[in-house]
């Protein structure tokens, strides 16, 4: 194979996989890692970093790759990332490390999100952890939320010597990790907890079912409990609906519902308690990841999916790989369509959904050609589960109950982009709740920087 093609990676079969929930993608071996790792070009000046959110040492981690030394390739990407497995099975490196690879630009891009989750899912079953601090310092930071914005902000205080504290509002620490993203492209107990050990493992306390705003307020864990920071890192878990008639009927679900069941509950599998809606026929509302994930969700619990969405193929903003899964696995897409109306039956239940047909017209504000109905071409579709997947918003409720805390128009925390630093003294904020929805390694990102942005404002205090 010629250094223009990437070494293809394994998958499970289309037809398997959509019976079940086991991983998609397989992975690299030993052999197929260090053949692609030849592959990279060791450039210079490596764009790939500045592509990657958390500037991981790219090149670095690759060339150890192919020295067939994955300790030293674990702990170089630990120095920038705390979720690498994560991240190799979830990032969206087509646009950002690998949309930036040199070798992208006459042939395939380097195959970075696979190698790093090679090097991540080898150094666990071999043991390795990443390096903690080497001197402690006495000082407390409250974490909200233990997503990746959380995550990661309380990984780098640790490493800096931190005493650290994550309060999750669930019973189950990860956020979007463990609520959002499906087994089949993100395995709960093989890797998702396997990383927040690791993150624990540096010292990071973890207290779960503390809903903060109610449990205990911010002004409280500064003015009582002797925080002397605050990272706000709860993500945007408000779901957003169309409000067409007929929104309100039984076997209409946000994607946040759904998700959150099938996921965190575990009701993809037979002999869980939670109950979820096994629907015949499932049309998912949406173009993006989450709406991909919704849709293989409900494709593996047997139901027939159409995902309906008002624009055409190449303004989807999920990621190809996901749209391609999708396909590969039997969804039919119904673009340029958009829903109008959805029906219920005598006992209030879902019947179908009326959609019109639409047509892109000019530009939006960000560029993107915005949808025009066409008149008098509405068609229904025969239905018994409808699934909204329009993005999120932040939930109120820690802006309400934090005294001098700006939020915008949107209900997002107004924070400094390069700092994190919030309108009030000592609280910081990053990922979804100061963004709204976004990508799990852009909310890793922020916390990375709000980290920085805390031991800054706590050296100077």
């Amino acid at each position: 194979m010629d250094g223009f093609v990437r070494v293809p990676v394994r998958e499970q079969d289309a037809k398997e996989r959509a019976k079940n929930f086991k991983e998609v993608c397989l992975g690299y071996n030993k052999e197929e890692a260090e053949n692609e790792a030849t592959r990279c070009l060791n450039c210079k000046n490596p764009k790939c970093v500045e592509g990657c959110p958390v500037s991981i040492d790219i090149p670095a981690f690759i060339q150890q790759v192919k020295e067939g030394n994955v300790e030293g390739a674990y702990q170089t990407i630990s120095k920038s990332s705390a979720l690498p497995a994560v991240c190799g099975r979830v990032c969206p490196q087509e646009s950002q490390c690998e949309g930036k690879c040199v070798r992208g630009i006459k042939g395939d891009p380097v195959s970075i999100g696979k190698l790093e989750r090679y090097v991540a899912d080898t150094a666990r079953q071999m043991g390795i952890v990443p390096e903690g601090a080497k001197e402690k310092k006495n000082k407390k930071v409250a974490v909200i939320g233990s997503g990746p914005s959380g995550l990661t902000c309380a990984g780098d205080l640790a490493k800096m010597g931190y005493d650290v504290t994550i309060f999750e509002a669930l019973h189950e620490a990860g956020g979007v990790l463990v609520y959002g993203i499906p087994e089949f492209r993100l395995p709960k107990d093989a890797v998702v907890k396997k990383e927040i050990e690791n993150v624990k493992a540096l010292g990071v306390k973890l207290e779960t079912d503390v809903v903060i705003g109610k449990s205990v307020t911010i002004d409280e864990l500064m003015e009582k409990e002797g925080f002397e920071a605050v990272f706000v890192g709860s993500g945007a878990g408000l779901p957003r609906f169309m409000n067409i008639p007929g929104e309100q009927a039984l076997g209409v679900f946000s994607a946040n519902e759904y998700l959150t069941r099938s996921n965190l509950m575990k009701a993809f599998d037979e002999n869980s308690t939670t109950p979820i809606m096994r629907a015949k026929k499932c049309v998912v509302v949406g173009g993006g990841n989450v709406a991909m994930d919704a849709a293989r969700t409900a494709l593996r619990l047997g139901a027939e999916v159409h995902v309906v969405y008002r624009r055409g193929e190449e303004e989807l903003p999920a990621r190809k790989e996901e749209v391609h899964h999708a396909k590969e696995e039997g969804i039919i897409f119904d673009l340029l369509t958009n829903p109008v109306e959805i029906h219920e039956d005598e006992n209030g239940w879902v019947k179908s959904i009326t959609c019109i047909r639409m047509e892109l017209g000019e530009p939006d504000e960000s560029g993107r050609r915005s949808p025009v109905e066409i008149p008098g071409s509405e068609f229904e579709i025969e239905c018994d589960a409808v699934i909204m997947a329009l993005g999120t918003s932040p939930n109120p409720l820690i802006s309400s109950t934090t005294k001098g805390l700006e939020i915008n128009r949107r209900k997002c925390i107004v924070a400094n982009e390069e700092t994190g630093q919030t309108s009030k003294a000592g609280v910081f904020a990053g990922g979804d709740a100061v963004t709204g929805a976004a990508t799990v390694i852009l909310a890793m990102g922020a916390g990375k920087a709000a980290a920085k942005g805390i031991d800054e404002y706590l050296s100077n205090k």
